[in-house]
């Protein structure tokens, strides 16, 4: 991973702050958390992977969204886990740079609007779907998203890798690129800037672009005549826009809060967490179980039942 010409080889995480009768408990629920994220997951992604049904491009794009699930919440719950059990917030630099490059990949809004793109085109623009949603163009959306989010923050960690950290107390519950710049000393200026245009790109035009689309799709789910159809629809792009809301909501500000001092600490690191937790959790029952026809297919696939 990216290395940090630091003389501070260790650094010390914020306090959890857990009572030692919670210690066990809060070992054995995060370790089952993670199992039950990883293996729903895992079913989502294998389920889409094998079946040829599937292979269609509203799946073939949510296919990205485990994977990216399994990055993140693997990214936080090992080291998380070990330093609950262990009553230890302490970690080498690099394991802490290597931490906060990963979560920083993880990321699932590009992706959201990727679906939410398909989603549109398929209900607003059903003739021209089959021509623009073709394989080549959606391998090309795809490699896109990955190497915009690669190319992104390979660059955020270039910028931070010319500094030595003067500090060792990471302001937060894991290793993130606003709390390690609080390690550094010297000016930063520009890692400010180009964080708030990593920002923009990668969570301002989600934003915008979803909202559009979900919105030419509520509009065109109203005025169809098929109850039914306009009910699901309705059902469906609210509650992903909820998803999508939620998680923007408290990324958005889980960053951004760096940059106030006046912003409550607790509150931060708590959805800061909750970003890294949630999502992985429910993203494979809200878009994955709740799609009829992939349910059927895991059900038939790996438990035998028709």
């Amino acid at each position: 991973m990216l290395s940090n010409s630091s003389s501070v080889d260790i650094l010390t995480l914020s306090s959890l702050d857990l009572q030692p009768t919670y210690i066990y408990p809060s070992f054995v629920f995060g370790t089952l958390l993670y199992l039950i994220t990883v293996f729903c997951n895992l079913l989502v992604l294998l389920t889409i992977a094998v079946s040829k049904k599937l292979h269609k491009p509203m799946f073939i794009l949510l296919l990205n969204l485990p994977i990216s699930d399994i990055v993140g919440a693997t990214a936080l719950f090992p080291h998380f886990l070990f330093s609950i059990i262990t009553e230890s917030r302490l970690i080498s630099s690099e394991a802490c740079i290597t931490q906060a490059f990963f979560i920083h990949i993880y990321g699932n809004l590009m992706f959201l609007t990727a679906m939410a793109y398909d989603r549109y085109m398929a209900i607003c623009s059903p003739l021209k779907y089959n021509a623009v949603m073709n394989s080549q163009n959606l391998l090309r959306i795809i490699c896109l998203i990955w190497f915009l989010n690669f190319a992104l923050m390979f660059t955020l960690f270039m910028l931070l890798a010319r500094f030595k950290f003067c500090r060792t107390n990471i302001a937060d519950w894991y290793c993130n690129n606003p709390s390690l710049l609080k390690l550094v000393c010297s000016d930063i200026t520009l890692n400010n800037y180009y964080g708030l245009f990593t920002i923009i790109l990668d969570m301002g035009a989600p934003l915008i672009l979803i909202l559009y689309t979900y919105a030419q799709i509520l509009f065109t789910c109203v005025k169809t005549n098929n109850t039914n159809g306009r009910k699901k629809a309705i059902q469906t792009c609210s509650t992903h826009l909820v998803v999508f809301l939620v998680l923007q909501v408290n990324t958005t500000f889980t960053l951004i809060s760096h940059r106030f001092e006046n912003a409550s600490p607790f509150l931060r690191r708590a959805l800061g967490v909750s970003v890294l937790i949630f999502p992985p959790f429910l993203d494979p029952l809200i878009y994955g179980l709740r799609t009829r026809e992939l349910r059927h297919l895991i059900f038939v696939s790996f438990f035998w039942l028709s």
